[in-house]
């Protein structure tokens, strides 16, 4: 047996042996209280949101501030910052990790293959899952919320237009805007608001969970348009026009990158075959002639 394998097979029994701990010792503490139903939870976090929440105390004490706020972070950016802890998502990365590595010992006990030590390696890309789903979500939603951005601005510029304030004005792109994490941004702050939070902590607090700067742009622009008493309608216009053409300069940017893209696979999967088929009935004709 190599000196790898043996190595392998400690460090497995050291983290079952470490999990096995943790999971006494989360069932004999309290149950932290839910933030939200499970339903508002991602789909495939539902089923191991129970162990999740049990093991979240316990992971908890391990973490220092600087993690908690990274995390706190990345969550905001994700949307779920009202529904996951950031102890509950390192809890999740342990369970995902001690999943795919459990699988792996079980599939090769079962198989009788000797690749127990693929359970360590399994094991670290189960725990990576949760935070690349994390961020495949905060890339989705960034993306839905600068496609939405313009509509809901030119919905405010014209509410503004008609005579009513910027919080009646957000309120309507709140209840007519199309639906999507935009929306429910502009819902948040009027909650948040009616909360007694002051308006301009509620647009500084949208922005710094967003972290964009065409959010943080509308909403400099806004408050400074408020401090000074200056009209809000032509600003709300100008940052709408501003936005607009953002999106088709992204538009296009993405549009002359996709050539670049393209090549790696045409070169890998799609040259190669239509070399193949090409070549073929000349390469068979000169075998038949004797040349080759």
């Amino acid at each position: 047996m190599s000196g790898w394998l043996l190595l392998s097979l400690a460090a497995i029994f050291v983290a079952i042996v470490a999990l096995l701990a943790a999971l006494a010792s989360a069932w004999t503490g309290p149950l932290p209280p839910e933030l939200v139903p499970a339903s508002a939870l991602p789909p495939l976090w539902r089923p191991a949101w129970p162990l999740v929440r049990r093991l979240a105390p316990t992971a908890g004490k391990r973490m220092s501030a600087v993690q908690r706020e990274r995390l706190r972070d990345a969550l905001s950016r994700a949307g779920l910052d009202r529904a996951v802890a950031p102890e509950q998502l390192l809890a999740a990365q342990v369970v995902a990790g001690a999943a795919a590595g459990g699988f792996v010992l079980l599939a090769a006990w079962l198989g009788g293959v000797h690749v127990g030590w693929l359970a360590a390696p399994a094991a670290v890309l189960g725990a990576m899952l949760p935070r690349i789903a994390l961020r495949d979500r905060a890339a989705r939603r960034r993306h839905a919320i600068l496609r939405q951005l313009p509509h809901d601005l030119d919905l405010i510029t014209l509410a503004v237009e008609a005579g009513l304030n910027l919080g009646a004005a957000l309120g309507q792109a709140a209840q007519h805007g199309p639906p999507g994490p935009l929306r429910d941004e502009w819902q948040r702050v009027l909650r948040d608001v009616r909360a007694g939070q002051p308006r301009h902590e509620a647009l500084h607090a949208l922005a710094a969970r967003l972290a964009l700067p065409a959010v943080s742009s509308v909403v400099a622009a806004l408050l400074a348009a408020e401090r000074q008493g200056a009209s809000l309608a032509p600003i709300l216009r100008a940052q709408a026009e501003q936005r607009r053409t953002e999106r088709f300069l992204r538009a296009e940017r993405l549009a002359m990158e996709a050539p670049v893209k393209m090549l790696f696979p045409l070169v890998v999967c799609i040259f190669p075959g239509t070399f193949a088929i090409l070549l073929f009935p000349v390469v068979h004709q000169l075998l038949r002639e004797g040349v080759l």
